[in-house]
């Protein structure tokens, strides 16, 4: 596997063995009403033709051709129709029927005219204005037709799409069931939101921001709670593992004494494919399968652990789901300040963007980006992408940007 000088993997070889060691899931049926941002695991076909049958796009009266071909004409109205209540009858010479938007057109007519072109009089109807055969008809099959395929399989289900399937009388679909992420914090200096935080003591942040970061892709987060610095209660966590799809660790991936993730998780059967990728920020980043379970193993730091989790956890939940969607597609933009060169890693700067007086798009890098600064990255838009060695870059060139939410 492709490694840089300093033994660190490069962010793209990182990612494609991340990806080469997720499967994606089975599938369940739902109902279509529970059915938004589910990816349908099977291609949906329509059951029925829409319209059904040949209607009117306006209101107005329904008429034939030939009867109209001199102007002003009186017709006699013999009946109407109505969405939901058509005219059983058929149209003919010096007849109409009055129709509403979504009727059935009546036998024997072939052009629609609105009601603003007609005026009443007596038992007859003044067409004023003549129009072409076909004028405000719908074909049958005009949206789509019985048969046709419409969603395809890997499609993440929008309200629109939702309409669509239930216009195409789907009550029920197939779609890939959602991931099981479990998540591990560790750390002596955790506690939760609300306990006592003392000197010593941080706030466990990372798992619910990583836990509603999995939500919000599809995902169902799995709380294993916070492990201490010890191998038995690393052990005794990992031990509740069952049941989900993968194990995001944070914390406890560096090189220090306390960062026992590596050495601890090894003697239970972690697997590792690679420990090291050659990024700012997210540098102790781990790769592997445990107990059969792909494992990923993210930075402490409040930055970096939602960098890592952006750049390759998405990704592989998207693999999970069969989904047709990147999770992190790039476009580019133009600096609002100047940067420097950069050094061996690739870096994904901290950004926020405006738009300019042209309309194009402006990213400007926060000046501090040191990898615990939260408040920055809550209010960041989007990550400014840089190639390891990349050279200076003044205002207005154009970077790749990945953006956030």
């Amino acid at each position: 596997m492709p490694e840089l000088n300093s033994g660190m993997l490069a962010v793209d070889e990182a990612l494609k063995s991340v990806l080469l060691g997720i499967k994606q899931l089975d599938y369940e049926q739902i109902s279509i009403a529970q059915s938004l941002g589910r990816v349908l695991a099977v291609d949906l076909i329509s059951r029925l033709t829409q319209p059904p049958s040949a209607v009117s796009a306006m209101d107005g009266y329904a008429v034939a051709v030939n009867d109209i071909a001199t102007i002003p004409v009186t017709l006699k109205q013999i009946g109407e129709s109505a969405a939901g209540k058509s005219f059983n009858g058929k149209i003919k010479a010096g007849q109409t029927v009055r129709i509403f938007t979504g009727a059935s057109i009546p036998q024997g007519a072939n052009t629609i005219i609105i009601q603003e072109d007609t005026e009443k009089s007596g038992g007859g109807i003044i067409i004023k204005e003549a129009a072409p055969e076909g004028k405000y008809i719908r074909p049958a099959g005009m949206d789509f037709k019985k048969g046709q395929k419409l969603l395809k399989a890997g499609t993440r289900l929008n309200a629109r799409n939702i309409a669509l399937a239930a216009a195409m009388n789907m009550p029920w679909i197939k779609v890939i069931r959602k991931p099981r992420i479990a998540i591990l914090s560790t750390g002596n200096e955790l506690v939760l939101p609300g306990e006592f935080v003392g000197q010593d003591r941080i706030i466990s942040s990372n798992s619910l921001g990583l836990a509603a970061m999995v939500s919000a892709n599809g995902g169902i987060p799995i709380n294993l709670g916070i492990a201490k610095d010890d191998p038995g209660s690393l052990k005794n966590a990992v031990s509740q593992l069952s049941g989900v799809d993968m194990l995001i660790t944070i914390g406890g991936a560096s090189v220090g004494d306390y960062d026992l993730i590596k050495s601890v998780l090894g003697e239970e059967g972690l697997d590792i494919t690679f420990s090291r990728v050659a990024m700012r920020p997210g540098k102790p980043l781990i790769f592997g399968n445990i107990f059969g379970t792909p494992m990923l193993g993210l930075p402490g730091n409040p930055v970096s652990a939602s960098v890592t989790a952006t750049l390759f956890l998405l990704p592989a939940i998207s693999k999970m789901l069969g989904a047709e969607d990147s999770s992190h597609n790039t476009e580019t933009a133009a600096l609002g300040r100047d940067l420097k060169k950069n050094d061996s890693r690739q870096d994904y700067l901290r950004a926020k963007i405006e738009i300019n007086k042209a309309g194009e798009n402006i990213v400007t890098p926060f000046a501090q980006q040191d990898s615990s600064m939260l408040e920055n990255y809550a209010k960041a838009d989007c990550l400014i992408i840089r190639q390891p060695f990349a050279d200076p870059l003044a205002r207005g060139e154009i970077v790749r940007i990945v953006r956030l939410d």
